[in-house]
């Protein structure tokens, strides 16, 4: 799951997802993370207003942002990415990997409402952040679903 700095959106996602196989009792089966395009904000925990958020739905996270590897492409089934964007560098980034086995993807195209794009809350407000949070567990769901 990748956003361009790794403290927001995609740490959410990742949090989501990784209750969801939890809850199925499926975790066994998935290797769940999420990093960054950018180098910005590597070894910072995830925003504190994504952090309340998360434990607002009873979910905690200690993820620390990292920047996408070459080695995600190559163990990774599925790099799912949050706009336009992150979709452009991610593939620009496969480009470059020999034997690259990750469906590079927008989590939105899994959104049962259709909302393609999961906009960064950074500059926004709590409520920015529950509605990505909304839209996390909408995918999220949606994506299990389909590939479990």
């Amino acid at each position: 799951l990748v956003s361009i700095g790794n403290i927001c959106r995609s740490p959410i996602a990742e949090a989501v997802f990784r209750k969801l196989v939890t809850d199925e009792k499926v975790e066994n089966k998935w290797m769940t993370d999420s990093a960054a395009v950018s180098d910005w904000n590597v070894g910072r925990s995830p925003d504190t207003r994504a952090l309340s958020c998360l434990r607002n739905h009873g979910i905690e996270t200690a993820h620390k942002a990292r920047q996408v590897t070459k080695d995600d492409f190559q163990t990774f089934d599925y790099i799912l990415c949050m706009d336009e964007s992150n979709l452009r560098d991610l593939k620009r980034k496969s480009n470059q990997v020999k034997d690259c086995k990750a469906k590079i993807e927008l989590l939105g195209t899994y959104d049962p409402q259709k909302q393609l794009i999961i906009e960064d809350p950074y500059y926004g407000s709590e409520k920015d952040f529950e509605t990505v949070y909304e839209q996390c567990l909408r995918c999220c769901k949606a994506f299990l679903e389909k590939c479990h």
